[in-house]
């Protein structure tokens, strides 16, 4: 499944795309012609959309976070609270503090945050990162870590010069969420047609949640009505 989150931001659109290739391709086409903000983990497949004079290509924070996070869960719990890489989980903590506190706050306030109390600690993070590099072997969780973190650098502190860019992409991988717990249950879609018919069903329940709409009471209305509808401007006023 590709996942997209758009549209204006009190008024979010969650669309799920079915497609057989996790090839960058699939991701060219989804977002032909596009042009504005795109936030995306660090796959591979996305990185042709940064030389393109219209998009700003940001990256997620939660994902070189989680790195660090795994290293120090790979390691034996004596020695957890010893490693190195806590010093990474404890300033993109601080990062996401300031965000807590900023959440409610407008576009233009948060941006000044960001600029005065979020870019030092950026600084920080960066002269760390720096120093603990040439000590890693590159193969370990921790070194993998630590290039993820040096890769994606670019994209992780756009975020600092629009207050519209969320810190991460967790909008989004929370919209994935209930997808992805539910598959375990049902194994696999039996065929391409279905798992389509899926990405549809998901794309009008996610989009309907993010509105703060009740999913139940929106798809009995929606069922209510359906049979009446006859023009695409009827099936249009049946979205979320």
């Amino acid at each position: 499944m590709w996942v997209r989150r758009g549209g204006p931001p009190d008024h979010p659109i969650i669309l799920f795309d079915y497609h057989p290739s996790r090839s960058g391709q699939v991701a060219k086409v989804l977002l032909q012609d596009y042009a504005g903000i795109l936030q995306t983990d660090g796959y591979g497949g996305y990185d042709a959309f940064g030389q393109f004079p219209e998009i700003v290509h940001a990256g997620c924070m939660s994902h070189a976070r989680r790195k660090f996070v795994e290293t120090v869960q790979s390691l034996p719990k004596a020695a957890q609270a010893k490693s190195q890489a806590n010093e990474a989980i404890l300033l993109i903590g601080q990062l996401y503090d300031i965000e807590r506190q900023m959440k409610d706050a407008d576009y233009e306030a948060r941006r000044a945050a960001r600029h005065a109390r979020s870019q030092p600690i950026l600084h920080e993070l960066r002269q760390w990162l720096e120093s603990m590099a040439p000590t890693v072997p590159p193969g370990s969780l921790f070194g993998k870590a630590l290039h993820y973190l040096n890769a994606q650098w670019p994209k992780l502190i756009r975020y600092i010069e629009d207050g519209r860019i969320p810190i991460d992409t967790n909008l989004v991988e929370n919209a994935i969420r209930p997808f992805a717990l539910g598959r375990r249950n049902w194994l696999f879609s039996a065929t391409p047609k279905g798992a389509t018919a899926s990405a549809r069903l998901f794309s009008l329940i996610e989009t309907a949640k993010a509105d703060h709409i009740e999913p139940y009471r929106y798809l009995h209305d929606v069922f209510t009505r359906l049979p009446q509808a006859r023009t695409v401007e009827d099936y249009e006023q049946l979205l979320p």
